[in-house]
């Protein structure tokens, strides 16, 4: 059973989870009526040599490589902490976009480290939740008693800072983790004040079996996500047209959308449809498929048609009647829908064989399949082992990625273990990823962005002593001979 919420947030240096590390983990323990336990975490965590920061995401955590070599803990030593004192039975983890964002690095910093990478969100009544799509449907359907921002353009914002400051809650430093973090829990206060009876609904269906028990049937349903427009409060009905077992994931229609226009659709217009194209190659021509998929086990935030008072109707200008005009057409519809169920099928499996031949690092390969019971023991004994014992465990696995995951770990948390050998190995390795491909090698192009960014006529004293540092951190990563 659930004790207790644990707020968190990370500041990472780029946001593609494969490649870039969490600098910063910031967190505080609450109870469940949202009561502080406990002091927060404020950690830093050392880069790795390996590792080029995007300088776009320094420039806006203002964390350079040197502090966290300075002042922080390698991901092994962070590790530990996050499982012995952060990550405890009952723990619900909550964030504000952590699914979409700060999960998915925890996840790899955990694979990256021989941890099991998803069990700390499931196993001994843990569980995890976002207020993000809880301040999105609170601003659809429950609104009042809530000041809600709008930005420059006059259009719908519901970034962190915004709200807070709007609302009067302190956040004394946006993208500092531990001020977002306390930012966070203070708009969670608001919000289960000012409307409880929806917070604690959504907080209630946040895992799979609940939400299950909503969406997987044919009744339509509220469903509030980022990939809806603002200008309907990020709001829609839809409608589950299919499961997609193998996903844990549905298919639902937006009954916003009428479908008569796309019943025609053959299975390869559908699956033309879905692929993806850059803003300049897009046209006034192209078909836009009210189809969305919606994962079971990532708290969506769903609820009953009746929750749908008139101004929420108004509110995401959207009618019942509508809903039921468009859901008569739909369910008419057998053949179009097994087409849309078809054609997702051949998406997932270009989608997987793309992903599958996709040349990555090693540290990027977490999505290539579920590590195996006999594996999961032997990482669990390299997580106890003396750093001189670790180069026996490399035929004890079988997983490749194990295998070819165990030096880099030895050398990012246990440089000074290294012998000779792998010294050589470690150096060669930083060479190749760093320095190969001269003018396109991610040195070279580091550099090059760093002058980019320099030469930008709006860059501020701070900034410019950032990028000095930032400077002066690839120079250090070059060889010396």
């Amino acid at each position: 059973m659930a004790n207790s919420f644990y707020f968190y947030d990370l500041e990472t240096s780029g946001i593609n989870p494969q490649q870039a590390r969490v600098m910063q983990f910031a967190g505080q323990r609450v109870d469940l009526d949202l009561n502080s336990l406990g002091e927060p975490h404020n950690i830093l965590i050392a880069m790795s040599e390996d590792v080029l920061p995007d300088p776009e995401a320094i420039l806006v955590t203002g964390i350079t490589p040197q502090q966290t070599l300075d002042e922080g803990v390698t991901e092994v030593e962070f590790m530990k902490i996050f499982d012995e004192e952060i990550a405890t039975p009952g723990t619900i983890m909550v964030g504000y976009n952590s699914i979409r964002f700060d999960d998915t690095f925890m996840r790899f910093m955990r694979y990256r480290n021989f941890y099991d990478a998803y069990s700390w969100q499931w196993k001994d009544d843990r569980s995890k939740w976002d207020l993000l799509d809880v301040v999105r449907m609170t601003r659809a359907l429950r609104p009042d008693g809530i000041i809600w921002p709008v930005d420059e353009s006059g259009k719908a914002t519901n970034r962190l800072e915004i709200l807070t400051a709007q609302n009067g809650l302190d956040h004394m430093k946006a993208h500092d983790a531990l001020s977002d973090v306390l930012a966070t829990i203070a708009l969670a206060t608001l919000l289960r004040e000012k409307q409880p009876k929806l917070f604690d609904y959504l907080l209630s269906i946040r895992e799979k079996k609940a939400v299950s028990s909503l969406i997987l049937g044919n009744e339509p349903y509220v469903y509030t996500a980022g990939r809806i427009s603002s200008e309907f409060n990020k709001t829609s009905v839809v409608r589950t047209i299919a499961e997609v077992k193998q996903k844990g994931s549905v298919l639902v229609y937006d009954l916003r959308i009428d479908p008569e226009p796309l019943l025609h659709l053959s299975e390869e217009e559908i699956l033309e449809a879905w692929q993806w194209k850059a803003p300049a190659e897009r046209t006034e021509n192209d078909i836009k498929l009210p189809i969305l998929e919606i994962a079971l086990n990532q708290c969506p935030a769903v609820a009953p048609l009746a929750t749908l008072d008139e101004s929420s109707q108004e509110r995401i200008q959207l009618d019942l009647k509508t809903i039921a005009k468009n859901r008569k057409k739909l369910s008419s519809a057998t053949d179009f829908l097994n087409r849309v169920v078809s054609a997702h099928s051949k998406r997932t499996q270009q989608q997987s064989q793309y992903f599958t031949t996709k040349s990555t690092d090693v540290d990027g390969k977490l999505y290539d399949g579920f590590i195996g019971t006999d594996d999961q023991r032997v990482m669990q004994n390299v997580r106890m082992a003396d750093p001189d014992a670790l180069p026996g465990f490399m035929t004890r696995f079988k997983d490749k990625r194990l295998q070819q995951l165990l030096p880099l770990y030895k050398a990012r948390n246990f440089p000074k273990s290294l012998t000779d050998e792998e010294r050589t190995q470690w150096e060669e390795y930083k060479n190749k990823k760093l320095f190969e491909g001269g003018d396109k090698s991610q040195l070279a192009q580091y550099f090059m962005k760093l002058q980019e960014i320099a030469s930008r006529p709006n860059i501020s004293t701070a900034q410019q002593h950032v990028l000095e540092d930032l400077q002066l951190y690839g120079q250090s990563l070059m060889p010396t001979d």
